[in-house]
């Protein structure tokens, strides 16, 4: 597989994301974490700082770029060339919305194909809603995100 897209709002990243990065990358020559500017959600950062937090955090992937984008994904991933969007999969409950969203991007752009990844089990419970209600409260969060995540979430909050 040529180049692959990873989206998601990543508000923040955690490693859960990180995770499904790194398997995307192991598997195609090319991944691009493409960060969604949703201006119907409310954000606690940036779009420019959870970029700055996914470059940070996969520095170490040398076939991993990130990117922001708005509007459909499957107009993104046409003018990014790729042929797949990736998925991060957690449980039965992202597998609806998932496939709903997957059938959709088929009908819109029958090329690109959807691939589903799960986290590794020790990731597989990480929200970014869990990372910052952990946050918020004080609570140890160094063990669940990137460094540059830890130190956002440290200065933000």
């Amino acid at each position: 597989m040529h180049r692959a897209i990873y989206p998601g709002s990543f508000d923040p990243p955690h490693n859960g994301h990180i995770d499904v990065i790194e398997r995307a990358a192991s598997l195609c020559d090319e991944i691009v974490v493409a960060v969604a500017e949703n201006i119907s959600k409310q954000a606690l950062f940036s779009t420019e700082e959870r970029v700055a937090m996914i470059c940070a955090s996969t520095a170490h992937l040398k076939n991993v770029s990130v990117a922001s984008f708005e509007g459909l994904l499957v107009d993104f991933a046409v003018a990014s060339n790729a042929s797949a969007v990736v998925r991060g999969l957690r449980a039965v409950s992202d597998f609806e919305y998932e496939f709903q969203m997957a059938l959709a991007n088929r009908q819109l752009r029958p090329d690109i194909e959807t691939i589903f990844l799960m986290p590794s089990l020790e990731n597989i419970y990480l929200s970014s809603r869990i990372i910052k209600e952990i946050a918020k409260h004080k609570g140890d969060i160094a063990p669940l995100v990137p460094e540059a995540t830890a130190k956002a979430l440290s200065e933000r909050l």
